[in-house]
């Protein structure tokens, strides 16, 4: 089946640059991208993940993630030793 369908979608410079990086080292292009995303939704019937409002702690918690408040430096072997069981 060829593809003859065109999506044209606008997003943010930088977040098209840092997908791209991620789908390289994927070995994708965005058209594979894409299609793999709309294949999960037909499968699905749905998106493929869970998509909803935060909660006002979350919600808290992500605008200071953007405004760099009350964050720390935590190495990966850090998350890694967390996530242990005791």
């Amino acid at each position: 089946m060829s593809k003859t369908s065109m999506i044209h979608a606008r997003v943010e410079p930088t977040l098209k640059t840092e997908v791209e990086l991620v789908l390289k080292t994927l070995g994708l292009n965005a058209t594979q991208a894409i299609t793999m995303f709309y294949e999960q939704i037909r499968l699905q019937h749905g998106l493929p993940f869970e998509v909803k409002i935060p909660n006002d702690l979350t919600a808290k918690a992500m605008q200071e993630a953007k405004d760099n408040i009350n964050m720390e430096d935590v190495s990966i072997e850090q998350l890694k030793n967390e996530m242990k069981p005791a």
